[in-house]
């Protein structure tokens, strides 16, 4: 059985969709608000989860807060077939996500709360968790030194990491030497790369640089030529969680031995269907879904 390790946030979503944006001092009258599951790494978890069969594992490592949103996420990992036993509890606060919905995209502030207090300093089952996985994924909800200190053990038993560097921050670049695959999107690349251009960035790190472009695709280079691979045009509903979905799927298409471009093709499906409901983990599609749809190659043969 493959087994696919994320190290990530766990969060809870306050989302709020508006007509209008408040100016300073302003006080408007929103449309609706929900509460729903969210953080980065528990979204890729899900992402990941619901395009797996029983061939895959999915094991989530974090921390939520000993409160009423900790014990609710826990449960939604648990119902989305998610190995949680190692997600801590701690006498902070759970991670929130304030989230405004505006004219189709986001807007997002986090809390990080019991997300910013991980540490691998207690850490036993949780190492001997990712020696046995084929593939992690990591982002940046959680301390950096967190990441890096994973990302070195990973590279010392030559298993591969997926490093989606979101929300972009300065020591980002150190991470470089030790991950297999990292996936910005393309305000984060110019915060990585403020002196490169995209193409001679993706030209420095060859099927590696993943970047995500929005409505125009994703780039990259494969070693012989800079490529765009187009998205496919939705009338979305809400955005938050597609870039979470595209790493998802992408996880599970390189954990699957597709080559990089085949990779992509079938995770910017999974992020065109995810924009087409509400929210980041409600939209994220099934592998029966992505199946069905045109864009779908046979070739790719995902069981």
């Amino acid at each position: 059985m493959k087994k696919i390790t994320v190290v990530g946030s766990i969060s809870m979503d306050l989302v709020t969709s508006t007509k209008k944006i408040p100016e300073a001092g302003e006080t408007i009258v929103g449309q609706s608000f929900s509460m729903v599951p969210g953080g980065k790494g528990a979204n890729q978890a899900v992402a990941i989860s619901r395009l797996s069969t029983e061939k895959t594992s999915v094991t989530m490592l974090g921390a939520v807060g000993d409160d009423t949103f900790g014990k609710e996420l826990i449960l939604n990992l648990k119902n989305n077939q998610i190995f949680c036993d190692n997600v801590g509890t701690i006498p902070q606060i759970t991670g929130i996500a304030q989230i405004t919905i505006y004219d189709n995209d986001n807007r997002i502030i986090i809390i990080p709360g019991a997300n910013s207090a991980i540490t691998t300093e207690t850490w036993t089952q949780e190492w001997e968790t990712i020696k046995e996985s084929e593939l992690v994924v990591l982002q940046n909800e959680i301390p950096h030194e967190v990441n890096l200190q994973i990302a070195k053990f990973c590279k010392a038993n030559t298993i591969k990491v997926l490093y989606n560097p979101a929300p972009a921050r300065k020591t980002d670049t150190e991470m470089l030497d030790f991950v297999d695959y990292i996936t910005p999107n393309e305000h984060e690349y110019k915060d990585l790369f403020p002196d490169l251009s995209l193409e001679d960035g993706l030209k420095k790190y060859p099927n590696k640089l993943i970047v995500t472009l929005g409505i125009k695709g994703v780039a990259l280079h494969d070693g012989t030529q800079f490529q765009v691979i187009p998205a496919i045009p939705a009338k979305a509903i809400d955005t938050t969680g597609a870039g979470d979905t595209f790493n998802g799927a992408f996880a599970v298409a390189i954990s699957k031995k597709l080559e990089i471009k085949e990779a992509i093709k079938f995770a910017v499906i999974a992020s065109h269907l995810s924009v087409q409901k509400f929210g980041a983990q409600g939209g994220m599609p099934t592998l029966k879904e992505i199946k069905g749809h045109e864009n779908y190659e046979k070739k790719w043969n995902l069981e």
